[in-house]
């Protein structure tokens, strides 16, 4: 997949070395300490993975017709993982975005880049448990050497359908047709991740501010008047320079409208080829807005997992009204670049959008 190159950004590699993050410690940190599967036979597991594997290829074809997107294209397998597999994969991906010492390479980072690696490697260990699946754009196909891979994490898929007492075979297509469109996005629109790549540079370079600079960047911030966003984004934004925040934001908006259109993807497709995908909708739903204790809720918001779910709400919003006032066709006029991207004030207002764009 060829991409534009990070050029007018500083590479992440030119951070100094106690700012990185040795990543083979995180991997191994991770592997340690990640909670296991469910119990369940090695011909179940088995049985799973090889379903998995299938139906990653068969939610190819629906989602290409629904979006509209590449079409013509090979269709590539999906890597199906343990949660020991799956962090590695994430320290790898992570090392090649971020900088730092590789999974697996020699020697190591300084004593802060190992300690910053224990660190990631508690965090990998948490999610590890909770990803169902993900495309990543920046891992290359362990078959055939492209940018990209799709990855399915097998237990943690075995647990939630058994938690939801749904369907296995439907739940497993239904999993795969979200993760396929974001696979579908990217193969048809590689400029997506070079533009991933430079606010990603943008965020984690060294910006040359002094402490004391920042210091007075932020007392000047909060005696402002001028708005500010609520929450964890409000810290950003404090914590942030302004290029730095506006990168976060272009960053925040790209994934707002990727999970948003999978999921609005998922379900135009999901009536024809899940037979209970109402069931396991209304389940899956359920289970993001079931209550946390305290503890649960910190984690949530110290990962962005309500960030995340944000992300999945409104951008399915945007795109249903998107798509349903100037329909499919019309709407892919989004993915032409980033200046076609939506602007935060239009996420909620597709009015907005249309009338800018189209």
């Amino acid at each position: 997949m060829s991409t534009p190159g990070t050029s007018g950004a500083e590479s992440p590699d030119a951070r100094p070395p106690g700012a990185q993050i040795d990543w083979g410690v995180a991997a191994g940190i991770g592997r340690r300490i990640a909670r296991p599967g469910p119990l369940t036979t090695r011909y179940t597991l088995e049985a799973a993975r090889s379903e998995l594997a299938s139906a990653a290829v068969a939610a190819e074809a629906p989602v290409r017709e629904v979006t509209g997107l590449a079409d013509g294209l090979p269709v590539p397998t999906a890597s199906v993982l343990d949660r020991g597999q799956w962090i590695d994969a994430a320290a790898r991906s992570m090392s090649s975005m971020l900088g730092g010492g590789q999974p697996g390479s020699p020697g190591g980072l300084n004593i802060a880049g190992r300690l910053g690696g224990v660190q990631a490697g508690g965090l990998l260990a948490l999610l590890s448990g909770a990803i169902l699946g993900q495309y990543d754009p920046f891992s290359p196909d362990p078959r055939t050497g492209d940018d990209g891979v799709l990855m399915l994490v097998t237990p943690n898929i075995i647990a939630v359908e058994r938690s939801l007492k749904v369907v296995p075979s439907d739940f497993r297509l239904w999993v795969c047709l979200h993760e396929v469109t974001h696979r579908v996005q990217f193969s048809a629109n590689p400029w997506l991740r070079g533009y991933m790549l430079d606010n990603i540079a943008l965020i984690s370079a060294d910006n040359g501010e002094s402490g004391g600079e920042m210091v007075a960047r932020i007392s000047a911030a909060l005696k402002s008047e001028k708005p500010r966003e609520k929450g964890v984004l409000g810290a950003m934004q404090l914590l942030q320079t302004p290029e730095q925040y506006d990168a976060f934001t272009r960053l925040m908006m790209l994934g707002t409208l990727l999970e948003g259109h999978a999921d609005h993807v998922m379900d135009a497709v999901g009536p024809g080829h899940v037979p209970t995908v109402e069931r396991i909708r209304a389940a899956f739903d359920q289970r993001r807005k079931r209550p946390q204790n305290p503890l649960q809720k910190l984690l949530r918001s110290l990962i962005g997992m309500d960030a995340k779910l944000a992300q999945y709400i409104r951008g399915k919003a945007f795109t249903d009204e998107v798509v349903a006032t100037v329909g499919m066709e019309r709407f892919n006029a989004i993915w032409t670049g980033p200046d076609t991207m939506p602007l935060p004030e239009e996420i909620d207002e597709p009015r907005r959008w249309i009338d800018r764009v189209l």
